[in-house]
């Protein structure tokens, strides 16, 4: 292992939520209406749709569940915080939403601490938080055709704003539940995303983030077809006071021309990717159902560098997966460090009634889990050599809270001193604890 400067700090924080292993997050309010979130970034961002939804319907003494399907763990957490909710809050009334009520709306409903069942498509419509007149209503997702109109003034308590440009998925990865929680694809208009960034923009918002469930689809089923990179150049045209922009989760089979082209000469388009990748091995990605080859993923990632060669990169990666053998799994361990990952999310395999993958010849459980702690040891020493190499530099942060700043690469900046939230500023790192850059406060960057 690379030596490096270590500085007494703060320990590592706790995942987030999203993240393997990352806990619930709660958006509470005066009207004691809880939003308990699991899974991404866009549940994230739909779960404060609700809470402004539950406000303005006169919703009050309320748990709301926005709930999860990747795994198996998250569908089990939320039934255990959702038993938890009853038991401390007998009188409130128990809601729940989200993509494992979706799928599975029927376990939900047999819950008797359970009093409203909500799919995905209605979450978020007026008053069906309120509405009484059933306990189960969820309709078939395939015929959602388009992305819901709720985009928002950007996600509460939080520095930047998360902008949802499109919505399900049209791939049918054989591990994967998520097109039947989340539907076929849709894309949001490009004129409506431009003036909602616009606006946040104009709220003081210094950087904005493009998510959806598979962003690199969009306008597939727009007319004329336009591509992500047209989408955010027509961005970055057309709001020139936003100083960041940044990408979501991406399928490295999809990055279009003009989106390499911005990467290439855009520097408010900030150098960091995290790939959808699952594995490193192609015979697995094959059975994944992929639609990259582990040369693919390769090849990006060298390409990228060539022309932003300040670029960072995450990937999510599954350990375990049905067939895996030890080679396999030792081509995805490899991966890790031949692309110089730096940001590993790991998902230990887990089968969903459903899917191919769940009728596949499976990976005995001990196995995954060792394969799991192997693959974030590798992860952390990706981290750390990507933390070495920027000791010494001065980075632009964007403040998320005091003492913690974000730099374009997504690396975590650790810092003493005061600094606004949500304001840029300038650091120059002077080690790092395994987690984070630890740097001091120079001066406003932006």
């Amino acid at each position: 292992m690379a030596s490096y400067t270590v500085i007494k700090a703060t320990p590592k924080p706790p995942p987030q939520a999203g993240e393997e292993g990352g806990p619930a997050t709660t958006l509470s309010g005066p009207d004691g209406v809880d939003v308990v979130t699991f899974g991404c970034r866009l549940n994230a961002y739909e779960s404060e749709a609700m809470r402004a939804r539950a406000s303005a319907d006169g919703l009050s003494d309320a748990v709301v569940f926005n709930t999860c399907a990747v795994t198996g763990e998250a569908v089990r957490q939320a039934r255990q915080a959702i038993r938890k909710a009853r038991r401390e809050r007998p009188g409130a009334r128990i809601i729940v939403t989200g993509c494992a009520a979706q799928v599975d709306p029927a376990a939900f409903a047999a819950m008797p601490e359970v009093d409203l069942v909500l799919g995905n498509a209605e979450k978020a419509a007026p008053g069906a938080l309120t509405d009484t007149s059933t306990r189960v209503r969820v309709n078939d997702i395939m015929s959602i055709k388009e992305t819901a109109g709720h985009l928002i003034d950007g996600l509460k308590d939080r520095a930047r704003a998360y902008v949802e440009v499109q919505n399900g998925c049209d791939h049918r990865c054989t591990f994967c539940i998520i097109p039947y929680g989340r539907g076929n694809s849709r894309s949001a208009p490009a004129g409506e995303v431009v003036e909602q960034v616009r606006k946040l923009a104009a709220e003081g918002y210094r950087e904005v983030v493009l998510t959806g469930v598979d962003v690199t689809s969009w306008g597939a089923d727009l007319p004329g077809q336009p591509t992500l990179g047209q989408l955010v150049g027509r961005i970055l045209r057309m709001v020139p006071d936003l100083p960041r922009l940044r990408l979501s989760s991406i399928d490295a089979a999809e990055i279009d021309p003009d989106l390499f082209k911005l990467l290439e000469t855009e520097p408010r388009l900030m150098p960091y990717l995290h790939l959808s990748l699952q594995a490193g091995d192609n015979l697995i990605l094959k059975r994944m159902k992929r639609r990259h080859s582990r040369e693919d993923a390769l090849k990006l990632v060298s390409e990228v560098r060539r022309v932003r060669p300040d670029t960072a990169f995450g990937a999510d990666l599954i350990a375990g997966f049905p067939t895996e053998t030890d080679e396999a799994f030792e081509n995805t361990l490899k991966l890790v460090e031949e692309a110089g990952l730096a940001f590993l999310h790991v998902f230990p395999y887990s089968a969903r009634p459903g899917t191919p993958a769940a009728r596949m010849p499976p990976v005995k459980g001990p196995v995954i889990k060792e394969r799991a702690r192997r693959l974030r040891e590798a992860g952390q020493r990706g981290l750390e050599r990507h933390l070495q190499a920027q000791v010494g530099r001065t980075l632009a942060g964007l403040v998320e809270r005091p003492g913690v700043a974000r730099a374009e690469d997504f690396t975590e900046i650790a810092f003493e001193g005061a600094a606004t939230p949500g304001a840029i500023q300038a650091f120059r790192v002077v080690g790092h604890d395994g987690a984070r850059a630890l740097a001091e406060l120079v001066e406003a960057a932006a």
